[in-house]
């Protein structure tokens, strides 16, 4: 069994970044990234903060609009049409989940599909699930780059995809599909959840559910890559495998933390550096 190292390739990928950012700001370009935080939630607060970190450290600019809980929707409107305009700006994310009163789905689509680094407009969805160049969810895109570093190519391979959420899950499984996987999608409703996965060559599960996947689900040397982020009891992070008796019969394993998550946000980075090349261009 191997560990699939996220916190190791995170690394090497935010050192490419940070490169690539130096080199944009010899032409007086320094990548810029705006995140909208609403509401005072602890896990969207620390993640926002991880990014804020990490923008740091590799030199993209990056500010955060904090906003309280009851904000209306019409003035979130106004400052994701304030980013758009703005040219220091690549990329601009909105912290999900939003509060009730808040469209989620009219906030997403109101941000410019050419700084949308989260990749969860329409337009860069369509893009991705026609196989055309786009801005990939940073989740989905973390896993691929992590099976590319270990030369898993998933060709060919069964792939079991646990979720269907539009962040994860339903990204996930295009670009499985893209990669020429066979690819099924289980869900809430699947009906027999196992019987989908011992068939799989590689399962991906992301929906927030401790210890859904266990040892008798998963078939003698399959590739298990967990996308789960829970918190147990007594506060430690834990994801949606159940990683001490699932890891002795996979070939492959993602730990949880360390392994899905710092790829995240290094996508992000890169998504980000992505769109400033393309100011560049412009530029020129």
């Amino acid at each position: 069994m191997t560990i699939l190292d996220g916190k190791k390739l995170s690394n090497k990928i935010k050192q490419e970044v940070k490169v690539q950012v130096e080199s944009l700001q010899q032409k007086n370009i320094t990548p810029g990234l705006a995140v909208v935080l609403v509401g005072n939630d602890p896990a969207s607060a620390a993640y926002v903060k991880m990014k804020e970190k990490a923008c740091e450290d590799v030199g993209i600019y990056s500010i955060v609009h904090k906003m309280p809980n009851s904000i209306s929707q019409e003035k979130i409107l106004e400052i994701i049409n304030m980013m758009n305009q703005n040219p220091n700006i690549d990329g601009i994310l909105v912290q999900l989940p939003l509060p009730s009163q808040i469209d989620t789905t009219a906030i997403l689509e109101a941000i410019d599909p050419k700084k949308d680094v989260d990749g969860f407009h329409p337009y860069n969805v369509g893009r991705v699930v026609s196989g055309l160049d786009g801005y990939i969810p940073a989740t989905p895109l973390g896993v691929m780059e992590l099976l590319k570093e270990y030369d898993i190519d998933p060709q060919g391979k069964d792939v079991c995809v646990v979720g269907a959420s539009n962040i994860v899950g339903k990204p996930m499984a295009t670009l499985m599909l893209n990669a020429n996987a066979t690819v099924t999608t289980c869900h809430i409703y699947t009906k027999d959840l196992k019987s989908h996965t011992l068939k799989a060559d590689i399962i991906c599960v992301g929906v927030g559910k401790i210890d859904l996947i266990t040892e008798d689900m998963v078939k003698e040397g399959a590739i298990v890559v967990d996308i789960g982020i829970n918190r147990t009891d007594d506060g430690k992070l834990t994801g949606d495998v159940s990683f001490d008796t699932v890891s002795s019969k996979c070939s492959y394993i993602t730990p949880v933390p360390g392994g899905v998550g710092p790829m995240t946000i290094a996508c992000l980075l890169q998504n980000t550096v992505k769109s400033a090349n393309n100011r560049e261009i412009k530029k020129v």
